[in-house]
Formats: C-alpha cells, structure tokens, sequence
C-alpha cells in the first residue's frame, strides 16, 4: 500500500466496571504497558492519552485495514486478561472475566470536517447535486 495515504484517527474512551477505581499505582503502569505493546503490534499510534483511575481515554492514528471494533477489542481484551492475571485483588472487586464495562466511546477526528469536503465537492462541479458525473 505505498500510493495510498490515509490519515484516521479517533478519540477513545472506555471505563471500568461498575467504574471502580482500579487503575492506580503500578496497575495503571501495567495497564498503559499493555495498551503501548499492543497499539504498537497493530501499528496504531497513540498521539496522546491519559490512563484515570476508572477509564482509559485515548487519541491513536491507526492503519486503514483495522476496524475500530477490532482495536477496542484487543485492547480491553488483552489488558483485563493481563491485569486480571497478574494482580488477583482485581478478581475479588469485578470477578474473573473482565474489568471494563462492555461499551465505550469513538468518536473519529480530523482536520476537515463534513461542510468543508461538501463545499470542495460544489467547488469541482458549481451545483448542490448530491451525486454528479462530471465528463
């Protein structure tokens, strides 16, 4: 994919169970740990983040042929089955399975926005046809 350029990018934002405080001290560190190791296996850049005692709120640049349901799933995955294995008092607070709640938040960013790229459209063709073949 050397002539294709894309530039995605979303805000992320997923919370603890029941939002308990879990992400403290040396879990939070193991919990960004996880979430560096994996953005970097996926090739998912984290442009800025912060790691808060009951969410994760993350803005990554990622590659056109990952999904975001793809990304949210490895991440929450990969970091509540770590944590919960290595540190067992997460068990006793939100059970064996998972620490996250089961939603989260995306919301896609960029330097556009939609009455930009729909004036740039009415620029090329001088009308507000909402799909035109231009010869």
């Amino acid at each position: 994919m050397e002539n294709v350029q894309c530039e995605i990018e979303y805000h992320l934002v997923w919370t603890t169970k029941y939002r308990f405080k879990l992400l403290t001290g040396v879990v939070a560190q193991k919990c960004r740990e996880i979430i560096k190791h994996n953005c970097d296996q996926m090739k998912i850049d984290i442009i800025k983040g912060i790691i808060n005692k009951d969410y994760v709120h993350i803005l990554i640049s990622c590659p056109p042929n990952i999904s975001i349901t793809q990304i949210i799933k490895v991440l929450k995955k990969e970091t509540s089955k770590l944590l919960l294995n290595e540190y067992k008092d997460l068990q006793k607070k939100c059970g064996r399975q998972q620490i996250w709640n089961d939603g989260y938040f995306c919301q896609t960013v960029g330097e556009v926005n939609n009455s930009m790229i729909i004036d740039f459209i009415n620029n090329q063709t001088g009308d507000n046809e909402i799909f035109k073949i231009i010869d």
